[in-house]
């Protein structure tokens, strides 16, 4: 039975005693929960033997308050515990020393996607550092990375950091929140506390969930438009299209694992992709479909599209299933059927207003170049990408838990 880094802590009266007579703070979302899925707020405030006086929410909210993406959320104070709850979506985004006053260990407890460009890791990366600017405490209450151990990706060029981008990692990054904050503290040169409880029984290579124990524990959204699995192993390909004019499926009951236009012809895309690189399709089932937006991109209007179905066990093949190049593949595809389709979204994104949404997301404008460069061959991007996978395979094994 899988013990979440939450559970061991509430079980082990032991593991928690260097925390008694301390002011804790914690950090967490609406997929912080037990098992029993009491959220950790609640959980650990029952706890006579702990204190809590301040928490802290990330991107959407500590409870979910926010359906939208980049949305901010305002500071309060919970109405059932009488602590303050500080937003690091808000005002600010690094927690201010009038937050970090309030508390002498912080207690993360954050449930992530395994993907770079979910702000979460950057939240943690934020309060590493203010907890070694201020000689504050943290403890990372482990969870499992649902998209399991798979690397894929660009790694983030220099100068490309932002919100979305925390450091130079692909963007398949195969490390649980815990792992993520023992590479930080290193990359960064912290000089921080910062324990770790890790889990029990996380076994990342097993089916059916590989990564997610599929069976033991129930699914509860990390963030509004992650309702499931199949959205986490799709999301480090359909990210992207937060970076496009096509929709994600935003507004949708699938957001994140379709995508789609009103003015795209989906199975023409689908025989496009199988033409240019069939080997980046494997491990999934691509099906064309109808959608119509209730909010978000193209709104109540009827879009053709494509879905990534990856549920099925006979199709469904993690080690060969590639999100991020079946993403990548689609632009490509897109741009030799319809050469001038206005693909790439100018907007204002994740607090960066004069660079291109696709090249943050991607850490780099490397990944948009290929697409747009007509001559440039599937093959030609993987002597891009796959020098940077492998330097991450080395580099993430010493930081390894499980």
């Amino acid at each position: 039975m899988i013990r979440f880094g939450l559970d061991r802590l509430l079980d082990e009266p032991a593991l928690r005693r260097p925390l008694v007579g301390q002011r804790l703070a914690l950090l967490a979302h609406p997929a912080s929960v037990t098992r029993d899925l009491t959220h950790s707020l609640d959980a650990l405030a029952k706890l006579p033997d702990l204190k809590l006086t301040a928490a802290f929410g990330p991107q959407h909210g500590l409870r979910g308050d926010k359906q939208d993406n980049m949305v901010e959320s305002p500071d309060y104070v919970d109405s059932l515990h009488g602590i303050p709850v500080f937003s690091l979506y808000g005002e600010v985004r690094r927690p201010t020393d009038a937050m970090m006053s309030t508390f002498d260990v912080l207690l993360v407890d954050l449930q992530d996607l395994g993907c770079r460009i979910y702000t979460f890791i950057t939240t943690l990366r934020y309060v590493l550092e203010a907890a070694a600017k201020h000689g504050k405490t943290v403890w990372v209450l482990d969870r499992p990375n649902p998209a399991g151990r798979p690397v894929e990706g660009l790694l983030l060029r220099d100068g490309w950091e932002s919100f979305v981008g925390a450091g130079p990692m692909p963007m398949r990054h195969g490390l649980t929140m815990g792992e993520l904050a023992r590479w930080f503290i290193a990359v960064l040169k912290l000089d921080v506390d910062c324990e770790v409880i890790a889990m029990d029984g996380w076994q990342p290579d097993a089916a059916p969930g590989y990564g997610w124990p599929l069976g033991e524990r129930n699914w509860v959204n990390p963030s509004p438009n992650a309702p499931n699995l199949s959205m986490a192993r799709a999301y480090a390909g359909t990210v992207m299209l937060e970076g496009t004019t096509l929709s994600e499926g935003r507004g949708t009951t699938r957001p994140l694992e379709l995508f789609g236009a009103p003015d795209i012809d989906a199975r023409a895309l689908i025989a496009e992709m199988h033409t240019l690189a069939p080997q980046w399709l494997k491990g999934c089932m691509l099906r064309d479909c109808w959608f119509e937006p209730t909010f978000h991109k193209h709104a109540g209007k009827l879009c053709n599209g494509v879905q990534i179905h990856v549920e099925d066990s006979a199709h469904y093949d993690h080690a060969a299933f590639r999100p991020w190049r079946l993403q990548t593949l689609a632009f490509k595809a897109l741009r030799r059927l319809q050469p001038d389709y206005p693909l790439w979204r100018d907007f204002p994104y994740e607090y960066e207003p004069n660079r291109l949404a696709i090249d943050l997301i991607n850490g780099s404008p490397l990944l948009r170049e290929w697409v747009d460069d007509a001559a440039a061959t599937p093959a030609d991007f993987d002597a891009l990408a796959r020098p940077d996978e492998d330097e991450w395979g080395e580099t993430r094994g010493p930081f390894l838990l499980y």
